[in-house]
């Protein structure tokens, strides 16, 4: 079984930044990639940010791109999302997830595990 927990959210003012981390735990050898994802109220979970486990590749939704950063310490089987020049159109639920094979990073349908969510809401 796998155990994602995310922590770090908040509430924070436009402009301003918040970190996001997700723990693993379980069988993590079996992980292929990582990913971050959103769901606003009323709206579909969308795709944030994507990464390889291993490694290289990196994915970002057109909307955040060059605002927000994922990174990975594999050593502590955790994921980050550092979120910088925040928008009110940012608040919503943020979910890990993890992919053991994906096809496309950015479908919620690949990825095989999530996490319960964590809060973020900017205010303007």
């Amino acid at each position: 079984q796998v155990q994602l927990v995310e922590s770090g959210g908040g509430l924070v003012q436009a402009g301003g930044s918040l970190r996001l981390s997700c723990a693993a735990s379980g069988r993590t050898f079996s992980f292929y990639g990582m990913g971050w994802f959103r769901q606003a109220p009323g709206k579909e979970r969308e795709f944030v940010a994507a990464s390889r486990w291993s490694g290289g590749s990196t994915y970002y939704a057109d909307s955040v791109k060059g605002r927000f950063t994922i990174s990975r310490d594999n050593a502590k089987n955790t994921v980050y999302l550092q979120m910088n020049s925040l928008k009110p159109e940012d608040t919503a639920v943020y979910y890990c997830a993890v992919s053991t094979g994906w096809g496309s990073p950015l479908r919620p349908d690949e990825y095989n595990y999530w996490g319960q969510g964590t809060q973020v809401t900017v205010s303007s």
